[in-house]
């Protein structure tokens, strides 16, 4: 399978695209574009922005084509072993899951607007791409050649975005032996030294904790605009990252770490330690799960926290954002009358909008705050000796490194076993009944010295306790693994 993709006119926002399909054996094939993308659980209806679409044998004779849903058309191929389909998509959102082209950047993110064949999902994928001469390119995919890259099969050529520019910035660091380079696209002068200090830092740590890394080399792809924005996706062995505005404050750098180390950590959770529902991808249709807590509420949670073990956030910098995501649970969904299973099986309805008053909760959110009632209980209860962090290695081992999907009874069976316990009362308060958190989540957060306020304005705030015992807990949740020796600081 072959892809070429140009921009003729960059001012439009429109790439022109050339999908290629060589040895064809039947008389109709179909084609699928994908209706939503890994990492965003809601139909996305890609296809809305696909201005027009041809088929054409390989002696440039016009074929039949016929749209038989929404995103799928049928092909009579007239007995032609080759076929390509022509079109044009138009590409002028920035996010961090859209794709975008102008004279100055191309950001291409695959999955928006290349079909596969239907039956042939896993074959090798190529791209040529007729960029500017001037244009670097940063993805995780493998080179073929200059402006030519391959993947092993859709599913890695859709998980892999790109951003191409003449004015590409970029730096490099190695953790035990792994790769990393981090990529920025904006009108700002980067400080290396402290990115690449504060950076190869959470790595380090994540992959102490983890054990060991999914990739040989991963991409940190970053987009900064002008303006206010935040958003990251989780890639196979990249994310994207589109952050604003360009100002090069102590906000901005703030928001770079903490979506760095969040996106860092799905490269176990999610990208390989997936939920059943959602392995393999069915991108024609929504793939519900209950899991969500796991995949967005820990990866939050440890986003913050690898950055606090790691020695980047000090002790008032992680409390500050531990505040945070309890005043967006409690100020906003406390009442919800979903519970956080429900609402993870929901994000496919509503999951990433308002929404209606007091229906669901964040799996973010309030996925984090379970999350972190779990760590601590299971902390205090073996005196540090097993954690969640347990759990997440227990999960990377049976099923991230085998790379077979969990059942949420696999999640709890897990938690219980390094428990040594049932743990009824936590499943009942925190996973499947919207029952308040308040109490569960005081009651934890004592044996570390923390404490949660709610004033009468519902209001939020997180108070520090000067106990010496709970210190030292504290001290023993938040210790680092890894310490880096002066070499590897510089």
């Amino acid at each position: 399978m072959h892809y070429h993709i140009s921009v003729t006119d960059p001012a439009s926002h429109f790439l022109i695209i050339t999908y290629t399909i060589p040895e064809i054996t039947t008389d109709r094939i179909e084609i699928q574009l994908p209706a939503w993308r890994p990492g965003r659980y809601e139909i996305q209806n890609f296809a809305k922005n696909i201005q027009f679409i041809e088929a054409i044998s390989i002696s440039g004779d016009k074929l039949p084509i016929r749209k038989i849903t929404k995103d799928r058309w049928e092909i009579n191929t007239n007995n032609e072993k080759e076929v390509q389909i022509r079109y044009s998509y138009y590409a002028a959102i920035q996010n961090a899951g859209s794709s975008y082209v102008d004279e100055e950047l191309w950001y291409l993110n695959f999955i928006n607007f290349c079909f596969y064949t239907e039956g042939r999902i896993n074959d090798e994928y190529r791209i040529t791409l007729a960029l500017p001469e001037t244009f670097k390119i940063a993805s995780g995919l493998a080179s073929d050649g200059l402006n030519k890259l391959i993947a092993r099969d859709f599913y890695q050529l859709v998980d892999s975005p790109l951003l191409a520019s003449e004015t590409l910035q970029k730096s490099d660091y190695t953790v035990r032996g792994v790769q990393f380079h981090i990529w920025m696209h904006g009108r700002l002068k980067p400080n290396w030294k402290r990115i690449q200090r504060d950076f190869r830092r959470f790595s380090r740590e994540q992959i102490a904790t983890m054990g060991d890394f999914p990739e040989e080399e991963y991409h940190f792809l970053n987009l900064i605009l002008p303006h206010a924005f935040y958003h990251g996706v989780e890639h196979h062995n990249s994310t994207m990252i589109v952050l604003g505005p360009d100002d090069e404050g102590e906000g901005l750098y703030t928001d770079l770490l903490g979506v760095s180390s969040h996106e860092l950590f799905h490269a176990w959770n999610i990208i390989r330690i997936r939920p059943v529902e959602l392995l393999p991808y069915d991108f024609t249709k929504e793939n519900y799960f209950e899991t969500c807590f796991v995949a967005e509420g820990c990866t939050t949670y440890y986003g913050d926290l690898f950055l606090k073990r790691a020695g980047v956030f000090n002790d008032e910098a992680y409390v500050k954002e531990l505040q945070v995501y309890m005043k967006r649970h409690f100020e906003n969904s406390a009442s919800a009358a979903q519970s956080l299973a429900q609402s993870s099986f929901d994000l496919w309805l509503d999951g990433y909008e308002k929404g209606i008053p007091h229906r669901k909760v964040s799996v973010y959110h309030k996925g984090a705050l379970v999350a972190m009632i779990l760590d601590l209980y299971l902390r205090k209860k073996s005196n540090h000796e097993v954690s969640l962090d347990t759990v997440m290695q227990i999960l990377w081992q049976r099923f991230g490194k085998p790379f077979i999907g969990y059942t949420i009874e696999d999640y709890q069976n897990i938690v219980e076993e390094v428990a040594d316990e049932k743990l009824d009362w936590y499943w009942q308060d925190c996973i499947f009944t919207n029952e308040p958190l308040e109490t569960r989540l005081n009651e934890a957060l004592s044996f570390v010295g923390l404490q949660m306020t709610t004033f009468s304005n519902g209001n939020i705030q997180l108070n520090v306790q000067d106990d010496f015992k709970a210190k030292i807990q504290r001290d023993k949740w938040l210790e680092t693994r890894q310490i880096l020796s002066d070499e590897e600081e510089e």
